[in-house]
């Protein structure tokens, strides 16, 4: 593979002698200009494996060209050989500080100069090589990560079926209630990573179902005190189920599991939280879940409309439900009907 060589002097008898020079190293390629600028402008668009410059130019110094030329981001790490006539250690000094690896001083010795050169390209090769290494190792991570993501997904998929299974409530209900709470996440500015969390942890929300007795689960009628105890269990065992995981999203469906049913006034079960001592998935999911089960059809009860479940909401704000959750979702409701559009039970 050709290597590159970025030769900037102004004076075309010497560009001419280390362009020559150059040429002997071969496969490497002199790319010689008398103007920085078009030299400058010539790295931005080509990649280059060394830079050899002038120090003294008239427009600009060997020095001021480095450092614009640094700027660039793909040329941070290539080596820069700088030939001066100036002996001045002072010189020197703030050219190393700047990020010069090699001199040559005027007059130019051929044999050091090609010696120079040919130890820089070397440099230039491992460096480059190591990047590319780097790079690699770094894509190799991302997708061992998304694939571990992946099965986790399965795994959190496959517990949402085994809840679905003994519950009155449908596939579209969680795909509803996670689009919603996902929604909620996105218009209250988390970030992308969060909404991406939330979306597949809060599927678990209400895995701990998979405890209770069918004759509480299942019953068509309203449940008494006793039984609704039982039922509230559902939370405590969700949480039981998912937290000695290390996956983050089985530990974040645990909390979500565990907080879902608390009530911003703190009259909610199973701890009596209040307020932001309820963790903000736990809130942002309440709404979601809430809402989607009020506009579903059950066996015990008809669907209420999107209006009325609205009016609901904005109600319980301050006593159920978060406000800023409740304004989040109701803020986007144009998007909360397309998803209860295209997840619509059959």
């Amino acid at each position: 593979m050709n290597q590159r060589v970025l030769v900037v002097d102004d004076a075309e008898m010497n560009l001419e002698l280390l362009g020559n020079l150059v040429q002997r190293l071969k496969p490497a390629q002199a790319h010689g200009f008398t103007d920085p600028l078009l030299a400058l402008e010539f790295a931005r668009t080509t990649p280059v494996d060394l830079v050899v410059v002038d120090f003294m130019m008239p427009a600009m110094d060997g020095l001021e060209f480095m450092r614009r030329f640094r700027e660039i981001p793909s040329d941070h790490a290539v080596p820069v050989l700088m030939v001066t006539a100036n002996e001045e250690r002072s010189v020197r000094y703030h050219a190393l500080e700047s990020g010069v690896e090699d001199f040559l001083s005027k007059p130019v010795d051929p044999i050091e100069f090609l010696a120079r050169v040919k130890n820089l390209l070397k440099l230039s090769d491992a460096t480059r090589k190591l990047t590319n290494q780097a790079a690699w190792l770094e894509q190799s991570v991302r997708l061992a990560t998304k694939e571990v993501r992946e099965r986790e997904r399965e795994t959190v998929r496959s517990l949402a079926k085994a809840a679905e299974y003994r519950d009155a409530a449908t596939g579209m209900h969680i795909l509803r209630m996670s689009h919603y709470s996902q929604l909620i996440a996105r218009e209250l500015k988390l970030s992308v990573e969060d909404q991406e969390l939330l979306f597949d942890a809060s599927t678990m929300h209400d895995i701990g179902k998979v405890g209770i007795p069918d004759y509480v689960l299942l019953k068509p009628g309203q449940l008494d005190l006793q039984e609704m105890a039982i039922m509230q269990q559902h939370a405590v065992y969700g949480y039981e189920l998912l937290k000695g995981s290390t996956s983050p999203l089985l530990k974040t469906g645990a909390a979500i599991a565990l907080g879902h049913h608390e009530k911003f006034d703190g009259s909610g079960y199973p701890q009596g939280l209040q307020g932001e001592a309820i963790p903000l998935f736990s809130r942002i999911v309440a709404v979601a879940d809430v809402f989607d089960a009020l506009t579903s059809s059950r066996p015990y009860k008809a669907a209420w409309s999107m209006e009325k479940a609205a009016d609901h909401l904005r109600t319980c704000k301050g006593s159920h439900f978060d406000p800023q959750c409740v304004d989040a979702f109701l803020g986007a409701w144009p998007d909360v009907l397309a998803i209860r559009d295209q997840f619509a039970d059959t």
